[in-house]
This record gives C-alpha cells, structure tokens and sequence, in this order.
C-alpha cells in the first residue's frame, strides 16, 4: 500500500471546497482532516504521509462539506470561549463571532466575588459553559425551550462537569413567560443572549437553511420577536450594575439599542460590532439607585 502525501490530499479537498462555494475552502480542508487523524491543525505538518483509506475518508467528508453539511456537524465539534461543545443536528451551531460577546461578559463579572450569570436561549448551552469554564466561581444558569437543543446542552453541561469546569444550572424555559426566574428578579451580574434573531425572508447560507433549526435562527418579521421579550427579561433580573449583551442581526444596529433605551433601567447602552465592522451585539447595564 503505497503513502500518499497529505498536503497534495489538502490541497485536491481545498479546491473542491471552492468550487463549491465554501468560504473557507483551505482552512475547512484542514480541520476536516486534522478531525479524521486526531491531531490539532497546527500538527499537520507532522504528518506528511498517510495511509489510502485517509484520502478516501477525507474525501468522503469533503464532498459531505461541499454538499454544505456545516464544518462542525461533520466533525461533530464547535469551539466556544475556551471550550469544546457536542453539536449536531437539532442545535444551533456557535459562531465564532460571538466569542466577542464572551469576552465583554467576562469583562462585566470582573472584579465581582461569585457573580450570577443567566443565558437566556442557550442552545448548545455555549455562552453558559464557557462563562463557567472563565468563572468557576460563579453560579450560572441558563433555560432553553426546545427539547432537541436542551438534550444537547445536557450532554456539554455533563462533558464540562467532567473536565472539571463548576457545573451550570440548566432548565426547560421560554423567555417569553414574564415568570421565568423569577427567584432570580434583581439578582443577576450578567445577562447574556443569543437569541433567534434573522427576519423572516432573510436569504441565508445553506448551512443554516437546511441544517439550524429554523426556531433558532429566524426571530420573525422584523427579527425582534424574541429579543424583545429578553430585554424585558434582563431589565427584571439584573441587580444594580449588572450587564446585559444581546447578539443580533447585522440590520439591527439602531433598532436593539433602542429596545434597550426604551427600559428606563437600563443605561450605558452600547452597540458592539464585529471583526469585519458589523452591528453584532448591543449591551446596557442596570442603573444604581439613587
């Protein structure tokens, strides 16, 4: 059996990826293949032969990515705030993007001994895990309503217990019931969100059209079905000071801050963008009182 070299096996997957419209052809090669040998993708280089069946294995899962299976349901992984979260089909996939929300939460909670954090619309239970993973001292909980979304943040609350990070509560909840937490009313440092919020109509990728539960993804009409309901929420959880962070379309730049200054509660009210200079989340903190 005769070793074939793996760069020329990347760079064959690479091509296709393009042809196919992938965005990332070249670094989606890579982790597909890094994924099939188990090594990180900075390892490649290390590896300069291997056996036939990995070409054809690569290949297999190539033309699965080309045919616009999401990256991660492929390789079974995504990677959030210092975590490694299970995903797969029923749950929305995290975005790298949202990693800058991760990194302003932590911020809030800084400085703050055993901080109370909410995520609201967890899904994979990302936002929460990795709020967790920087804060062991903190209590976190997070609610999801829908069964398949929760079973996989099940499974990612148990993998991070077990990895060591302090375990999360975690609960069956809409953010549209005016009692959900309602133990936690004025308690919480942190507020965190990444809610369904693409308008109805809106023309997305493959990977989201055929593989995100569309529940997840699309936040009706206008996209603000649901985030209206948690800035009402986080305006009657946070305590004096505490944050909230609200990932949103790149449409609402003006319209979530405006939800948010419509509570009069809420102050500092400030649109993030992303790396490319997008509107991407919108954050405000609760007022001290007088």
């Amino acid at each position: 059996m005769t070793r074939q070299p793996l760069r020329l096996a990347i760079l064959e997957a690479e091509r296709t990826l393009a042809a196919a419209g992938v965005g990332s052809p070249r670094a989606d090669a890579e982790l597909l293949a890094a994924h099939l040998l188990g090594v990180e993708r900075t390892k490649l280089m290390m590896v300069p032969l291997v056996d036939p069946p990995v070409v054809e294995a690569l290949q297999e899962l190539v033309g699965r990515r080309a045919a616009r299976v999401p990256l991660q349901h492929l390789t079974g992984r995504a990677h959030l705030g210092g975590v490694d979260l299970e995903v797969g089909p029923g749950v929305f996939v995290p975005r790298p993007e949202t990693e800058l929300l991760v990194e302003w939460g932590v911020g809030v909670v800084d400085g703050v001994e055993r901080p109370t954090i909410v995520d609201l619309c967890s899904g994979s239970g990302a936002l929460a895990l990795a709020l967790a993973h920087v804060r062991p001292d903190a209590c976190v909980h997070a609610v999801e309503k829908d069964p398949a979304a929760l079973s996989w943040a099940r499974r990612n609350a148990g993998l991070r217990s077990e990895a060591g990070d302090t375990p999360i509560g975690l609960y069956s909840g809409d953010v549209t019931d005016p009692m959900l937490f309602m133990e936690l009313e004025g308690l919480v440092d942190l507020v965190v969100c990444n809610p369904p919020y693409v308008p109805d109509g809106t023309p997305v990728p493959p990977e989201v059209r055929h593989h995100d539960p569309h529940e997840a993804v699309f936040g009706g009409r206008d996209g603000l079905d649901v985030v209206r309901h948690v800035v009402a929420c986080a305006a009657r959880l946070l305590k004096p000071g505490g944050g909230v962070a609200i990932e949103h379309d790149d449409t609402h730049g003006g319209s979530v801050p405006a939800l948010l200054r419509a509570r009069r509660v809420l102050t500092e009210v400030q649109e993030h963008p992303d790396l490319a200079g997008r509107p991407r989340f919108a954050t405000a903190r609760r007022t001290h009182p007088e």
